[in-house]
């Protein structure tokens, strides 16, 4: 039987993966980098699209590629290794980081400017009424599209396009010179800000949300499943590169009216105000709760559907496990939760972006079974020297290493382990997977 959607369902499936990624870092993280690039904003910006947008797209392309899930991608690792890797990124885009943070920047950016006297109550309140309202979206897991892609994020694109536009024609200022490691390392300074997103994470996670989808609408065949996740990711991708550009063309024109803030939601407020005046919060307030909200709910549907896929616990269980545990980190602090992640990003994302490489390289190698062995291995060592550096310790006898200094010494010896194992014979079979 042939499985076809109609137009507005794609339109509205990749809609819903958009929402699904543009939720805090999206927001608060190029404003603050546009500002510090500066006169070298172009490669700067580039850099960030890499990662930020260039990663999540093929992450999603893999997972179609490997046949729509985590142990399709996994399945040349050992199961318990596979299944540790996933259970950590999901705490980390779960309960651990990702999800608490979109909590903690709707808060800062939509509710607290409305706060006369904003204190941890009026936080912990607001944590509380943000994840009750994920948890109720959440809970009806099949009906995500719908509800994602057809109601929410229609509303925020909107929001964004109004935004973009007054950017471009009414910039607030000029473009100021580079700062920092911008100066002389804007491309790659970029390339590693777009960590932050956790969007490459996201992407191993939102792809299967996306495929339970088009399960819900009768599509089940490998060949559609494949087409239509790899156009969801196009149409995500399209997004996310309209609203990263225009948030850094903001940041790099906002000297004038945030000069020497150092926090990228700050400049987005300001820079909204002095656009809109008073009513700029009010259409800056929906916007972020409507990218926190939609995010949210992706990151607790995700993480409650695998982890109910490891254990007896259901699905609805885990979706208020999940809630409350991201209700309780978000009163950590904003700055504090960001601090806290940047280390541990810096030690998975080579491991992800390695095994997204692997996926497409798979049939070129000889064994499949050693060669995943081997290179994310490599890919996990040189990455905890870099997230290492990061947290402060003295790592310095490795500088000698290649990128080093950009915090990208896994790369060169990742990329040749893959080359590598290229010319390792002998085809091991590749072991059965449960899960």
């Amino acid at each position: 039987m042939k499985q076809n959607l109609k137009l507005t369902d794609i339109i509205a499936l990749g809609f819903m993966l958009f929402a699904f990624f543009l939720g805090a870092g999206n927001i608060i993280f190029p404003p603050l980098a546009g500002q510090l690039a500066g006169d070298n904003v172009m490669p700067a910006m580039f850099g960030f699209l890499a990662t930020a947008v260039g990663l999540p797209l093929i992450t999603i392309i893999a997972i179609a590629v490997a046949g729509g899930s985590w142990a399709a991608l996994t399945r040349d690792l050992p199961l318990k290794a596979a299944t540790l890797m996933a259970v950590l990124i999901f705490i980390i885009i779960g309960p651990a980081f990702a999800a608490p943070r979109t909590g903690l920047v709707a808060y800062e950016m939509a509710v607290k400017p409305f706060l006369a006297d904003a204190g941890q109550a009026s936080l912990t309140l607001f944590s509380i009424v943000f994840f009750a309202v994920a948890l109720i979206f959440s809970w009806a897991q099949g009906k995500l599209l719908d509800v994602i892609g057809k109601l929410l994020t229609p509303a925020l694109f909107i929001g964004l396009i109004v935004l973009a536009i007054a950017v471009f024609i009414n910039p607030q200022g000029d473009i100021a010179a580079a700062q920092g490691g911008y100066v002389s390392q804007a491309f790659t300074t970029g390339f590693i800000d777009g960590y932050q997103t956790m969007d490459t994470f996201g992407s191993l996670m939102f792809g299967m949300l996306i495929v339970e989808a088009l399960r819900n609408k009768g599509i089940t065949e490998q060949g559609p499943t494949t087409k239509y996740l790899i156009c969801a990711g196009l149409i995500a991708a399209a997004g996310l590169a309209f609203v990263y550009i225009s948030l850094f063309y903001l940041g790099a024109t906002s000297s004038t009216v945030a000069l020497g803030v150092d926090n990228g939601g700050v400049i987005l407020a300001q820079y909204v105000h002095a656009l809109f005046g008073s009513a700029g919060q009010v259409v800056l307030s929906v916007i972020v709760l409507l990218a926190c909200l939609t995010t949210a709910i992706g990151l607790i549907s995700a993480c409650s559907d695998y982890f109910s896929s490891l254990t007896p616990l259901p699905y609805k269980a885990w979706v208020v496990i999940n809630s409350v545990a991201c209700a309780v980190v978000a009163n950590v602090g904003l700055s504090q939760l960001i601090a806290l992640s940047v280390p541990v990003l810096f030690a998975l994302y080579p491991v992800a972006i390695a095994l997204v490489a692997l996926t497409f390289v798979r049939k070129f190698l000889p064994n499949p079974r050693l060669s995943y062995r081997v290179v994310i291995l490599v890919a996990l060592v040189f990455a905890l020297l870099d997230a290492a550096k990061v947290a402060g310790v003295d790592v310095s006898a490795f500088s000698m290493l290649p990128l080093f200094e950009y915090g990208m010494a896994w790369l060169l010896p990742t990329a040749a382990a893959i080359v590598c194992m290229k010319f390792v014979g002998g085809y091991a079979k590749p072991q059965a997977k449960t899960a």
